[in-house]
């Protein structure tokens, strides 16, 4: 058999977040992995199903709107617990939106947050194996009112880290933020804020952190230097490793696809090859929650080269766009509705982000993922005039208009 040959302009593989919600809550026809304590529930399993539109919705969006020359690594998982988190304080139209976007118009509050809090608690264990964490925080401006139901249901049901702190000592906040960040994530994702501007309140995150070997890993001796086509005309030297064994597999008509499982099998990365006459951009646009299920079930186990190269790559990406593209537009607006976080205050999203991290070697995987959602009030005090600099005057008569004096103070004197 030839060696598979991988090229692709985009990272065309569904990732790792993605394959942990479908092959830990929707079994296929291989049998169970044994060792993990996790036995995801009926309703985890639906949930799983309902929300793998969401996943491939996911992958669409950014892939549109990222540059078609870049690499792409994002984690469906950690965005929706970050929105499932925020969609408890959320109302109305805004609430609306945000269910159908994230494919839980048909799902109650408290079924999602049940799933939610089953996930947090089962994948951990689902294989002793492989590492794996997930873990939420809400940060908040000590000054501002948050409703209490909505910090309790973070407690309760996404275990939620809650600090109420000093925004205005940003130094302080910034670095507490980050901590957690590069805490949850083994190190790997230092920093995900750099700033907190004077109209942000609340920032919720999720941690995704995960780290497998290989059920069956690559041999070092194997690995070679290989031609990797980035573009019709453009092609680079890459470390290709190289495995030739038993493994699932599956040949579609526009793109072959094979698994490579971690530790006891529970967790597996799924590669996607486009075929020759087809892209890695065609093959994001064909996928979606009904193609991945009948992949499922078209994997058969036999003998297979597998070449896949070595990589390392960190992505950072603002998802305002995606989220209002994939339907969600108002929880970015001023009409928006989080009057279950604070009735006190007009809230909305000012910007949801995520950021990842991801080495695939001979040995296995580690990748994390960090999503960050910050809420901004719509109204706020004016900014304060500082008349720190060169400044005009006028003294006027309000009732004729007159204008009685008028100057430009460049060097003011004080007596």
């Amino acid at each position: 058999m030839k060696k598979i040959s991988f090229f692709a302009r985009t990272l065309a593989i569904p990732t790792l977040a993605l394959v942990m919600i479908t092959n830990s809550c929707q079994r296929d026809n291989t049998p169970a992995p044994a060792g993990g304590t996790f036995t995801p529930s009926a309703g985890a399993r639906q949930f799983a199903v309902k929300t793998n539109d969401f996943s491939f919705d996911f992958l669409k969006n950014v892939n549109q709107l990222e540059k078609k020359d870049k690499n792409i690594f994002i984690s469906p998982l950690s965005l929706h617990m970050a929105l499932g988190m925020l969609l408890n304080g959320a109302n109305g139209k805004t609430a609306e939106e945000m269910r159908k976007t994230l494919k839980l118009d048909e799902v109650s509050a408290q079924d999602a947050n049940e799933v939610y809090k089953q996930l947090l608690e089962g994948l951990p264990k689902a294989d002793p194996k492989v590492t794996t964490k997930l873990a939420n925080a809400i940060f908040y401006r000590n000054d501002f009112s948050v409703e209490p139901d909505f910090l309790n249901l973070s407690r309760n049901y996404f275990s939620a880290q809650v600090a109420a702190e000093d925004f205005s000592n940003q130094a302080a906040a910034l670095a507490k933020i980050n901590r957690w960040a590069s805490d949850n994530t083994n190190g790997k994702i230092p920093t995900v804020l750099t700033e907190i501007t004077r109209d942000q309140v609340m920032f919720l995150l999720n941690a995704l952190y995960f780290k497998g070997d290989w059920k069956i890993p690559f041999d070092p001796k194997a690995t070679y230097d290989a031609p990797f086509q980035i573009t019709g005309d453009q092609q680079k030297t890459v470390k290709m490793m190289n495995l030739n064994t038993n493994l699932r597999r599956a040949y579609r008509q526009n793109y072959s696809a094979v698994e490579l499982p971690y530790g006891d099998g529970t967790y597996r990365m799924t590669v996607l090859l486009p075929a020759t006459n087809s892209s890695a951009d065609a093959l994001v646009q064909s996928l979606n929650a009904t193609e991945w299920a009948q992949l499922q079930q078209s994997m058969t186990e036999g003998k297979t080269m597998v070449g896949l190269p070595k990589f390392t790559l960190e992505y950072e990406k603002n998802l305002n766009d995606e989220l209002k593209a994939m339907g969600m537009p108002t929880a970015f607006s001023q009409f928006a509705d989080f009057s279950k976080i604070s009735k006190s205050n007009g809230l909305a999203v000012s910007f949801v982000k995520q950021n990842t991290f991801v080495a695939v070697d001979e040995k296995g995987t580690e990748a994390a993922a960090v999503t960050t959602i910050g809420v901004e009030l719509t109204s706020v005090g004016p900014a304060p005039i500082i008349c720190d600099r060169p400044f005009v005057v006028l003294i006027t008569e309000q009732q004729t208009g007159a204008v009685l004096f008028m100057g430009k103070i460049v060097n003011p004197e004080s007596k």
